[in-house]
Parts: structure tokens; sequence; C-alpha cells
């Protein structure tokens, strides 16, 4: 049955540096991340990697479905939108383990598969923003448009320090952890709060995240 959306209310060590000896002894998140994305992905990467799919045809397979997400959004499907969100987000994590296994990494693969990304994030969260547009909730317009400008800055400074020659995965908050947020609130979407809530973590936590890159890309000083 269709839902009205939203029924809400205002009421490793880098090329060029070693981190610190400190920073070391803490767990090493990319690290963590990798081995988790390794158990989900792996055995259908090894699937896939028979057949003729290439890394590129699933970077943009995740963006259509990203595009699907947002159309349900719009729609007013909060709980399609959600499990397409994360099934989209699965297929962003495929293309580059695909791309390593069959040795395909390539320069434009990695810029094509970094844009789609940005571009997938954006257009769901742009349908968002329009639903409480309509609804005139000016708290979901706010942490929206907050959203998309701290989730954009926390990829743009990888961007910009990688650009340097300086690895930037610090950070607590990254891409996965935004789409599994956002998933979340869509699937919970018809409790009040729960979209609300989520937007105002996605913005915290990359605020956060912000703030931990600048600092990690400043502790690095050149090689001798």
């Amino acid at each position: 049955m269709k839902r009205r959306l939203f029924r809400l209310s205002e009421s490793g060590s880098s090329p060029v540096s070693k981190v610190s000896s400190k920073s070391q002894s803490k767990i090493n998140l990319p690290r963590f991340r990798s081995s988790i994305a390794l158990r989900f992905t792996g055995p259908v990467v090894r699937v896939l990697a028979r057949t003729p799919v290439t890394p590129n045809f699933l970077s943009w397979a995740g963006f259509i479905l990203a595009l699907g997400a947002a159309a349900l959004v719009i729609a007013g499907y909060p709980l399609a939108a959600g499990i397409v969100v994360l099934v989209a987000g699965f297929f962003d994590s495929l293309d580059g383990a695909l791309a390593r296994l069959t040795k395909r990494v390539t320069p434009f693969g990695a810029v094509l598969d970094a844009t789609l990304d940005r571009l997938s994030e954006a257009v769901i969260l742009l349908a968002i923003l329009a639903v409480y547009a309509i609804q005139q909730s000016l708290l979901g317009v706010l942490l929206v448009g907050a959203a998309l400008v701290t989730s954009l800055l926390v990829s743009y400074i990888r961007a910009r320090a990688e650009a340097q020659g300086l690895e930037c995965k610090a950070g607590i908050f990254t891409r996965a952890e935004r789409v599994v947020i956002l998933a979340l609130g869509l699937l919970l979407s018809h409790f009040t709060p729960a979209l609300l809530i989520a937007l105002a973590v996605i913005v915290v936590f990359s605020l956060v995240t912000i703030i931990q890159r600048v600092v990690y890309v400043w502790r690095q000083k050149p090689a001798a």
C-alpha cells in the first residue's frame, strides 16, 4: 500500500609518511572496513570475475539503482527506497573489488566510480529534500542540505589529499556508513522521527570525519 512519506513535523600508512605510533596503536578502521566488505563481496566478486560483467558496468548499475531509489522516495515508498539504497550501495562496493581481482584497475574507472558515487548520494538526498520542501518542513530541508554538503566534503578532502600524493582514508564515517544510516532512516520512516534522526547522525558524524581527515593530512610530513 502506498504510504505517505516521512510523517514528520518540525516538532594504512601514507605513501609519503607514516602515521604517529599513537594512532597506529588504535584500530585500523580502513583495514577493518575492507575486511568486512571482503566478507560480503568476496564470493560475489569471484563469481562475477568469471562473467563478461565489467567494473564500469557495476558502477553504472549502482547509479541507476540510486535513481530508482530517488524515484521511490518522491513517489512515497520509503520502505522500498531504503531497500534499493542498500542494494545500490552493495553494487558500489563490488566495482572496485572486481577491478582489482581482474586486474582492470584504470584511472578512468576510478574517476567514473567516484563520480557516480557522489551523484548517487546526491540524487537520493535531493529527492528527500524535494519531499520535505513539499511538506514545508524547514527542519527537514536544513538537515538534508547539511547532510549533502558535509557528505560531499568528506569525499572531497580525500580526493584533494590523494591529488597531493597523500593517502586519506581516515575518519569514522565514510560513504559505507552514510549509506547504511540513510537506508535505515528510510526503512524506519514510518516511525515519525526516524529519518530526521538518520540525517542528523549523518551531519554530525560527517563533520567529525571532516575534522579527522583535515587533522590527519596536517599531521603528515613530507618524506625527507
